[in-house]
């Protein structure tokens, strides 16, 4: 059964729209020029699912009560995300994003990349109330993320690039940036080493999960669903999972013609798709994605049961559903 992620966070309502709030407050004051009104005021209005921020207020709430601080630092970890988006925008040449068209589609590509920049430096004059050992894990996070995407872009057409190697290049560009949030919300509770170590392994897992996922989207799902531009992947000649998988179920001379077709100037996304269904790639993501959903679940099995801890239980089962 599909399990609604909305729903899930629904109880944390009022605590993300006191985020939003906050991004909201920080995107705001860059209003002053005119000039800059609609572009900000479009891209404000484009909020996602809140999930990074909100799992960082569901680890805190396992280990004591949610704060101020929680929720400061869950809009740091927001913006930060934003901004990360922004960028990818400009590099996969993203047209659609959250259902709406992209800030690089309608205002250019240095526009997107500047008011990236712009929300990195907001994270900057945040992270100034936040105490050092909160800034030592955003800080770190941030080039954890930044080397994530140099090395997938360095790995571009990298087509013996094998399932392993493609795990530790999203774990450091997708999960950490999980991770992060829900050892934040451990920690900010004053939660014991263990809990922190459990939270942080259970944020890394579903990170995991949640870019096969949308890795898994890419190839197979519907763009009018999905809310953002797909075929990418096979478009910028990523290496992901289901293109991996692909690659391994041919001979040496089908391989060629495949890489050869993967390497066009624009592949045929119709035909990749019907070979990767055919060939049971759907099914074998699904069963890899289950893997990690399953590692995050048992990453917090000794948590003390309690509606947030259920809440995280239910947000990892959520992924592994083809958004298609």
């Amino acid at each position: 059964m599909k399990t609604d992620i909305l729903k899930i966070l629904k109880p944390l309502e009022v605590q993300l729209e006191q985020v939003r709030g906050i991004i909201f407050e920080q995107t705001d004051t860059l209003c002053q020029d005119e000039s800059l009104v609609k572009l900000v005021r479009s891209f404000n209005v484009r909020s996602g699912k809140m999930i990074r921020p909100a799992l960082l207020l569901l680890c805190g709430a396992c280990c004591g009560e949610i704060t101020d601080k929680h929720i400061q630092t869950a809009a740091v970890m927001e913006l930060l995300h934003n901004a990360t988006l922004l960028h990818d925008d400009v590099i996969d040449e993203g047209q659609i994003r959250r259902g709406e068209a992209t800030v690089n589609r309608i205002y250019g590509n240095e526009a997107a990349i500047l008011l990236g920049d712009i929300l990195l430096s907001r994270v900057f004059k945040m992270c100034t109330s936040l105490e050092s050992e909160i800034i030592k894990m955003i800080s770190a996070t941030a080039a954890r993320i930044c080397e994530g995407e140099l090395r997938q872009t360095i790995h571009k057409r990298d087509w013996n690039l094998s399932q392993a190697e493609y795990i530790e290049i999203i774990t450091e560009k997708t999960a950490a940036l999980f991770s992060t949030c829900c050892r934040l919300g451990a920690y900010l509770s004053g939660a014991e080493k263990r809990q922190i170590q459990s939270l942080s392994d259970y944020g890394l897992n579903f990170g995991i999960a949640f870019q096969i996922a949308d890795d898994l989207v890419d190839i197979a799902g519907d763009e009018n669903k999905s809310g953002k531009t797909l075929g990418s992947d096979v478009d910028k000649n990523k290496p992901t999972l289901p293109l991996i998988f692909m690659l391994s179920r041919l001979d040496e001379k089908k391989k060629t013609e495949f890489i050869r077709q993967l390497n066009a100037e624009k592949s045929d996304s119709r035909k990749i798709k019907e070979f990767f269904e055919s060939c049971g790639g759907t099914e074998y993501v699904r069963e890899q994605i289950q893997t990690f959903v399953d590692n995050a679940v048992e990453s917090i099995t000794d948590l003390p049961d309690s509606k947030a801890k259920k809440a995280l239980i239910d947000t990892a089962c959520s992924v592994n559903v083809l958004r298609a």
